[in-house]
């Protein structure tokens, strides 16, 4: 049996009762085992011991909306809105991607994913290649759902995205049928039809079938943009959420990113039949599509979970800077205290956690949960003064990313003192050059 026993830390639990301990905490194998003043008498000879003296343990950040296919991307389509950055950049570099520079893309982003404290993904694909980011997912330790994305309908794609219904169905399956379990449930398949504007009905509604016959969770976009949920209204005669009610999809299953243009009728939707909502609000900014109103849907009962997108359209996957724009988005609005520090931080852990069906394994740290953690060293100048200020404060609103100095998923540590135990740094940094300079090569063959 493997352990390891961090020392002397400031642990925030994120358990029911937030409660923090000073002391210690003691890994065996993949869980948590005890949490405790000094657990110095449970360890044996081959213990690997992490001195936590000054450091603050949290749990892993849980992002429930993220595109490692679309991490190459970053800088390529700013100060662009959603379509015309969808149509005009994302799609037809995403119909460039060749498996190499998807894998290298993947493990680009779970790198800096890692190094932030984020422990599990949900994650979105593009239509081709897609085994090549669940070998770098696999690859690197991080815990994800992740899924091919679906696409058979749309004038304005690349032909090379454009799929035929039971191509994208047969693919998906297959890839559930090998990815979906692996590593004692550390990778899981999710269904991921992009959003409705680029899916036929008789899509959706098979993916809500094949979501409540494997029992696995239906991934996709709606009402970011006012421009897309004209379209569907367009189409369908009712609004995003509306429609995906109308087709039965809208059920504790969905997790939706993004939700800015709601209906009040939309808004009782995601609360009544428990749709899980994810916030992305550096994302949302970048590209002008608005703010969504987490304070309300929060009072009326909506579970909230927050994530970082793509890094093409918010150009980094830090859950800090998400968990500051989502404290302070609504307090114009809403008052100071409309959004507390608390509130926030259950969002990147506990909130992520129940929007995956994961909140019995991890999110928190207690006894029987899944060793998915990591350490922050807080001893700097923008996080100072510790003495009486409140901890859970200092986190979401004074650290960052580059705080975190060790990072631990499935028990594994995958990343220690800044160093990465799971990827050669330098050569995903320079396969990831390569990479992007042979398909923005190649966009004028893109039709």
């Amino acid at each position: 049996m493997e352990t390891t026993l961090i020392q002397n830390a400031e642990i925030i639990t994120m358990n029911d009762q937030l409660d923090i301990v000073y002391g210690d905490l003691l890994i065996e194998d993949n869980k948590i085992a005890k949490i405790g003043d000094d657990l110095t008498n449970d360890i044996h000879w081959n213990t690997r011991v992490i001195d936590g003296t000054g450091k603050t343990v949290l749990p892993g950040f849980v992002q429930t909306h993220i595109h490692l296919c679309q991490t190459l991307f970053r800088g390529q389509a700013d100060d662009m809105e959603l379509l015309d950055w969808l149509k005009k950049k994302m799609w037809p570099l995403e119909a460039a991607h060749d498996p190499e520079s998807l894998y290298y893309s993947a493990k680009l982003g779970i790198g800096e994913l890692i190094q932030g404290g984020t422990t599990t993904i949900m994650d979105m694909e593009t239509v081709h290649h897609t085994n090549a980011a669940f070998e770098a997912m696999a690859d690197s330790g991080i815990r994800a759902l992740s899924g091919k994305v679906m696409m058979d309908l749309g004038e304005d794609l690349p032909s090379a995205l454009l799929e035929e219904t039971e191509q994208s169905i047969s693919e998906s399956i297959d890839l559930l049928n090998k990815w979906h379990g692996y590593d004692n449930n550390r990778i899981q398949y999710a269904f991921c039809p992009r959003f409705v504007v680029s899916c036929t009905e008789d899509l959706l509604m098979r993916v809500r079938d094949l979501s409540d016959y494997y029992n696995v969770l239906v991934h996709t976009h709606a009402s970011e943009n006012k421009e897309e949920v004209s379209i569907v209204e367009d189409r369908h005669g009712m609004r995003n959420v509306e429609y995906l009610d109308y087709i039965g999809l809208a059920t504790e299953r969905l997790v939706l990113a993004h939700c800015i243009w709601l209906s009040e009728r939309e808004k009782q939707i995601i609360r009544d039949r428990n749709v899980r909502m994810t916030h992305c609000p550096g994302s949302n900014l970048k590209l002008a599509s608005g703010i969504a109103d987490v304070y309300e849907l929060s009072q009326q009962g909506s579970s909230i979970s927050l994530g970082a997108d793509g890094a093409s359209c918010n150009n980094n996957l830090d859950m800090f800077q998400e968990m500051r724009l989502a404290a302070l988005l609504p307090k114009p609005y809403h008052g100071p205290a409309s959004m507390p520090a608390k509130e926030v931080l259950k969002m990147a852990t506990t909130s992520g956690a129940k929007a995956l069906g994961m909140e019995n394994d991890i999110g928190s740290l207690e006894v029987g949960k899944k060793a998915d953690l990591f350490l922050l060293d807080l001893k700097n100048f923008h996080s100072y003064p510790q003495e009486t200020v409140d901890p859970i404060s200092r986190v979401v609103y004074s650290a960052s990313a580059q705080d975190v100095e060790t990072t631990i998923i499935d028990g594994k540590v995958v990343m220690e003192n800044r160093d990465m135990k799971t990827m050669d740094k330098d050569k995903v940094l320079e396969q990831s050059n390569i990479s992007i300079k042979r398909l923005v090569s190649q966009l004028t063959n893109i039709v």
